[in-house]
């Protein structure tokens, strides 16, 4: 793969993550690839975000906000964005080392391809070690229409347009629906390439509201789609028609990973 051809953008909205910012810049800078940079879109955050923003070096662009939520921290985020190449990280969540060239792989071999998504290994918080928060692997890899967990090529959000800012939550899944409404060439790739951390401060702990916000966006698109009309543009592709590749197990993933630390 010819790394000059794609410059990614890494947008990472930030309120009050003093506590993973750092574990989330070092996940990025664990991928190796020289052609990124990194964009912190700090949502008004109280605590000392700023300062360790000032102290990271690099290709790292941080920028402060009065508090406006996900979806406007996310979209000044793509409009200052200068890669080709698009990728979201929320603070208190990482990605995987590999994430970036088994996904680059693919819009390498398929120019038209827009947008690739990886699988989402869900984390559960453990306690606190040294400082640190710390979390342990929960449940299988799982399916999931997860920015963090996708790649997507700056064109795409030509086509379908910017996040809804009047969302707070499932603001990610409104997306993407607008997304498979529109065609947007989308593939799933089943290996994990991104670790979803669940911990007592997670905005989306508020089952209701998440609940309310799903039903509300499902019944916008079905409204589009019935506007659209009956025919194949009103229908949406199959996650199954979307997924490439074997699927690794849980267990598979504890297996490989024990072989990689006994060969090192």
């Amino acid at each position: 793969m010819n790394s000059d051809k794609f410059f990614v953008s890494v947008i990472i909205p930030v309120y009050n993550g003093e506590a993973y910012l750092m574990e989330a810049i070092e996940s990025i800078q664990r991928q190796h690839y020289d052609s990124l940079e990194i964009i912190i879109i700090d949502d008004g955050s109280t605590d000392s975000t700023a300062e360790i923003a000032a102290g990271l070096k690099g290709n790292v662009h941080y920028v402060y906000q009065p508090n406006s939520g996900p979806s406007a921290a996310r979209n000044r985020g793509l409009r200052m964005a200068r890669g080709n190449v698009i990728g979201f990280l929320d603070v208190d969540d990482l990605w995987k080392e590999n994430k970036m060239r088994l996904q680059l792989e693919h819009f390498d071999e398929e120019p038209s391809l827009e947008i690739v998504l990886g699988l989402t290994q869900r984390m559960q918080m453990t306690g606190i070690e040294n400082g640190k928060v710390t979390f342990r692997e929960w449940a299988e890899p799982e399916i999931a229409l997860h920015l963090g967990s996708a790649l997507f090529r700056k064109s795409a959000f030509d086509k379908v347009g910017l996040f809804d800012e009047t969302l707070n939550y499932c603001e990610d899944w409104d997306w993407f629906m607008r997304a498979k409404e529109l065609h947007v060439p989308m593939m799933i790739y089943k290996e994990v390439t991104y670790y979803y951390r669940r911990h007592d401060q997670n905005i989306t702990n508020d089952t209701k509201t998440n609940f309310k916000s799903a039903l509300s966006m499902l019944r916008q698109s079905l409204h589009r789609r019935r506007h659209r009309g009956n025919g194949e543009a009103a229908k949406l592709p199959r996650m199954s028609d979307l997924m490439v590749g074997p699927l690794r197990t849980f267990d598979e993933e504890n297996e490989k990973k024990e072989r990689n630390e006994s060969d090192g």
